[in-house]
């Protein structure tokens, strides 16, 4: 089945930013996909400083507009970071996700804040405004099961291997990782995440904006379950496609069967809840 990455040139107008995303998905179901993904803070500017001005409710004006274009379209939308969520006054860095009949079928609750400091380099942290969510987000389609991460959840291995091992064999990040880890760490980790569970591995960026307070390293890409770059975009707005070959991987997995040769006596990840 193809897959399509829209990298959003991001503004500051939250009305253009869904005007353009939905057209952008219109573009990529004409074009054959059948799943689209949007990227992380794709209607609003990535910053602690935003999430309140930007927050809305789930269901709420934003996922209502995607509800409608997965609908026209008949697609399976992942809406990105579409929203900073407003729920029981708390704010949550939140991936709506909706069907071809625009039923909202995950809400992924970012469930790792990105809280870092690198000296001389970048200093950020969401948990000064965001709470974090407290599960796993899993979704079928008649290709195949899907997991999802945001961002900073691609770097913990143990959220990827629970998924892998509830038969995810898609897992999709939004992400928008800076100018100091992007080009350090987004490859690597989606190339790292693919290979140690033999799945598919997809990232979907912002466009790069050198003006931004925040400027996102791009590079939307899609790793095979062999480790392999398929897909990838640049740093200005596009929209990445590729073919999800279900084939290649079970023939990955028969060929190298790590998965049926864990050590299970000695060693597990499991899921609390």
């Amino acid at each position: 089945f193809r897959l399509a990455l829209i990298q959003l040139h991001v503004s500051a107008v939250k009305s253009d930013n869904l005007q353009r995303a939905c057209g952008l998905v219109r573009e990529a179901s004409a074009k054959g996909a059948k799943l689209v993904a949007l990227p992380e803070c794709f209607n609003s500017p990535y910053g602690t400083q935003y999430f309140k001005e930007y927050a809305e409710k789930i269901p709420g004006e934003s996922t209502q507009k995607l509800s409608e274009v997965a609908k026209e379209c008949s697609i399976y939308l992942i809406g990105g970071r579409s929203i900073p969520e407003e729920d029981g006054g708390k704010l949550y860095n939140t991936c709506a996700v909706f069907g071809p009949d625009g039923a909202l079928l995950a809400k992924h609750r970012k469930v790792h804040l990105f809280d870092i400091n690198v000296p001389g380099k970048i200093q950020f942290k969401e948990s000064e405004t965001l709470s974090p969510g407290n599960s796993f987000s899993m979704f079928d389609t008649p290709y195949c099961k899907v997991g999802l991460g945001i961002c900073y959840d691609m770097r913990f291995a143990e959220m990827a291997q629970i998924y892998g091992q509830k038969g995810c064999q898609l897992l999709v990040y939004p992400g928008a990782f800076n100018m100091t880890t992007g080009p350090a760490h987004w490859e690597l980790l989606q190339r790292g995440r693919a290979v140690d569970n033999q799945l598919y591995v997809a990232t979907v960026s912002p466009a790069r904006d050198e003006n931004a307070s925040y400027v996102a390293w791009g590079h939307s890409t899609v790793v095979n379950p062999w480790g392999e770059v398929i897909a990838k975009a640049g740093a200005e707005e596009t929209v990445v496609y590729t073919d999800i070959d279900l084939k290649k991987l079970a023939e990955i997995r028969q060929q190298i069967p790590i998965l049926s040769q864990k050590r299970c006596d000695l060693y597990g990840v499991e899921m609390k809840k």
